[in-house]
């Protein structure tokens, strides 16, 4: 049975290429009926904190992965690592220096990778010393532990990033000291920032924490990480976790680094806001409300989320283009007041729009749109002198949802009293 394993440490947030090398792993052991677990790499013991453990896998469950069995922690197994070490000690294979274990690499040989993305790849062990087995202070080298672990746990494939194609070579001669068959090797390109650079704060966000603060949506980021050194062909995009499960193949990932853009994750993220139903984004959109400091009713937010939620990137996005629904404290575009309220005649058509509209028994946008109709035929005005106007008095912005309908969601009464203040 094919057996993957992610194995985070908890000294910060998840890391998008963590992320990353998590849902592919995930989506590998899915597709081939295989185990996916967690091994929790926090011997850091003064870098490692609770609250980051916690943090990693929400974020993975929020992703939608899931994962077999318990984690196992490595903190917890530094007994069962002293021990394979003493053992290789006994065999002659390792040396103590002071408190430390070191292996003893045999020189003039070549260690061979055969990489189920990059190939074959040789190494020479002349250019690998003798490696620390345990420190001084009785906590395990990185590259041991890991091999203990993974000998184990039973794991079948290991796939990371390929910074970790140096630590292979030196992890394959532990394995062979310790008689165990070494997994098969994958190692993806890391994930770069847009301008080719390793992806790091500079470039913005890049944890997954981050992402979900600025109202992305954990299917469309799932499915973009997905993506990156990987095609389910065809020229097809969005695609679900479940839907890549069917076809994900290590085989067919690129060997070549990808970039993050940024721009094309928030294209993603709004093509699963159309998509999602309204009932589903009312939670969250109201949590970025809740974030800034308003409040809202389910049914309002009902109503503005149809108008608006194929104008969102983000569900914060939401927040900023309908702050003129919740409170009178909105930014007004300045530009916007000069262009199109100063304008000769649009303070007056603003007045007769308020007074004519005031006398409406239904404030119904049908309603509204037909008196707007009739001012214009009347005064031989364009849509432009009335519609510009209104929009800036109401939500001090020169764009939005249909004006009507946005009049409608906010009332009469408040409607008319910006309409009125707008235009002095």
């Amino acid at each position: 049975m094919v057996t993957v394993r992610f194995a985070p440490s908890p000294t910060g947030f998840l890391h998008l290429g963590s992320a990353r090398t998590a849902i592919v792993n995930w989506l590998y052991a899915r597709h081939t009926g295989g185990k996916f677990l967690l091994r929790i790499e926090d011997t850091d013991q003064v870098r490692s904190e609770t609250k980051f453990l916690e943090e990693i896998l929400e974020d993975l469950k929020w992703l939608g992965l899931d994962w077999d069995d318990e984690p196992i922690y490595q903190s917890q197994r530094f007994d069962t690592y002293k021990e394979k070490a003493e053992m290789l000690l006994k065999e002659g294979k390792a040396y103590k220096e002071g408190e430390a274990i070191l292996y003893k690499v045999e020189s003039g040989r070549s260690v061979e990778i055969d990489d189920i993305i990059h190939g074959k790849i040789t190494v020479s062990t002349d250019e690998i010393k003798d490696q620390v087995l345990i420190k001084s202070d009785g906590s395990p080298a990185y590259n041991f532990c890991c091999v203990v672990d993974d000998a184990e746990l039973g794991i079948t494939h290991t796939i990371r990033g390929d910074d970790h194609i140096s630590n292979t070579p030196k992890q394959i001669l532990f394995y062979e000291a310790l008689g165990v068959t070494p997994p098969k090797f994958a190692h993806m390109p890391l994930m770069m920032g847009a301008d080719g650079a390793k992806l790091s704060k500079r470039h913005g966000a890049v944890s997954v924490e981050e992402y979900k603060k600025e109202g992305f949506i954990p299917e469309a980021l799932a499915n973009y990480l997905a993506l990156l050194g990987w095609s389910p062909g065809k020229d097809k995009e969005v695609i679900s976790l479940s839907e890549a499960v069917k076809i994900f193949d290590l085989k067919d990932m690129s060997d070549v680094q990808s970039r993050f853009d940024e721009q094309k994750l928030r294209w993603f993220n709004a093509e699963y806001i159309k998509e999602k139903d309204t009932k589903e984004l009312v939670p969250l959109v109201k949590k970025q409300i809740e974030v800034a400091g308003l409040r809202a009713e389910d049914e309002v937010l009902n109503k503005l989320i149809g108008l608006y939620k194929v104008r969102m990137k983000t569900t914060k996005d939401f927040t900023e283009m309908t702050r003129c629904f919740f409170t009178d404290d909105y930014p007004v575009d300045e530009k916007g007041i000069r262009k199109f309220v100063d304008k000769e005649g649009n303070k007056d058509n603003l007045k007769i729009f308020a007074d004519d509209i005031e006398k409406l028994d239904a404030f119904t946008h049908e309603n509204i749109e037909e008196v707007c109709r009739k001012i214009m035929d009347e005064r031989q005005l364009k849509a432009a002198q009335i519609i510009h106007p209104t929009r800036m008095a109401i939500s001090g912005r020169t764009d939005g949802a249909g004006l009507f309908e946005m009049m409608e969601v906010l009332g009469k009464k408040k409607v008319i009293e910006r309409m009125r203040r707008t235009a002095g």
